[in-house]
């Protein structure tokens, strides 16, 4: 059931790409017409098709993006967790949802209605470099993973991912995989034995995984791994 947003919830928002730069009192005005919706795991969020009616921001959980091609096969295009919003340029167009979004884990969204946001934006224009920036901040993403998809290693690719869990800072770091292997293995193009490949090639990077975990000795070893020319990656790990 939808209810609306209690102080924590208004910070996460406030503090997402979307809002963080908005006006004062735009932010304000457009969270108090916000709602809250929660999901269980497997909980589709709206479906590739249906008719784009809000933006949402991850309050709590992990929220995959992703599309069926038409062999059946689904493209994970992106998997989304606290802080983050999806939807933008779609909602303000009122255009139909070009991917489904799925709950990976019991999540809690924050839904900001598109109209809201469209009848603001008609008298409050500078408002609309947050939009901007946010979509654009979205590209950037989508950009960065083709580059890691085209010129990167898979190995590479999962060093990456295992980095982006670690705490800042962290010298070493024992990491919870946020959602399943599929899953992950879905993020990263790679098909689910690649992944378990990937994994056990990193061994010897100092990385174990165990189940739901994977503790990681150096993290900066893995990111010289990571950011290493692709091609001594490849000859060191094919």
């Amino acid at each position: 059931m939808s209810a609306a947003l209690n102080p924590l919830q208004r910070s996460i928002a406030c503090r997402s790409r979307l809002l963080a730069t908005m006006p004062e009192d735009l932010r304000a005005a457009l969270l108090d017409r916000a709602r809250i919706s929660r999901h269980m795991r497997g909980d589709a969020v709206f479906r590739q098709g249906d008719a784009a009616s809000a933006i949402h921001i991850v309050a709590e959980g992990w929220v995959k993006l992703y599309r069926l091609t038409p062999n059946g096969t689904e493209a994970v295009v992106g998997v989304m967790t606290r802080g983050q919003s999806f939807g933008e340029p779609i909602a303000l167009r009122r255009a139909a949802y070009p991917v489904s979004a799925e709950a990976v884990t019991e999540a809690t969204l924050i839904a900001l209605p598109g109209a809201a946001i469209l009848a603001h934006l008609a008298d409050r224009p500078e408002a609309a470099i947050s939009i901007l920036s946010a979509t654009l901040l979205h590209l950037q993403g989508l950009v960065e993973q083709i580059e890691q998809l085209k010129a990167r290693s898979g190995s590479q690719r999962v060093a990456e991912f295992l980095l982006d869990l670690c705490p800042p800072g962290a010298e070493s770091a024992t990491v919870t995989l946020p959602y399943d292997k599929v899953l992950i293995a879905g993020r990263l193009g790679m098909k689910p034995e690649s992944l378990s490949r990937a994994f056990a090639r990193l061994r010897d990077h100092g990385v174990r995984v165990q189940q739901a975990s994977a503790t990681i000795a150096s993290v900066g070893a893995l990111r010289r791994l990571a950011h290493a020319d692709p091609a001594d990656a490849w000859a060191r790990t094919p």
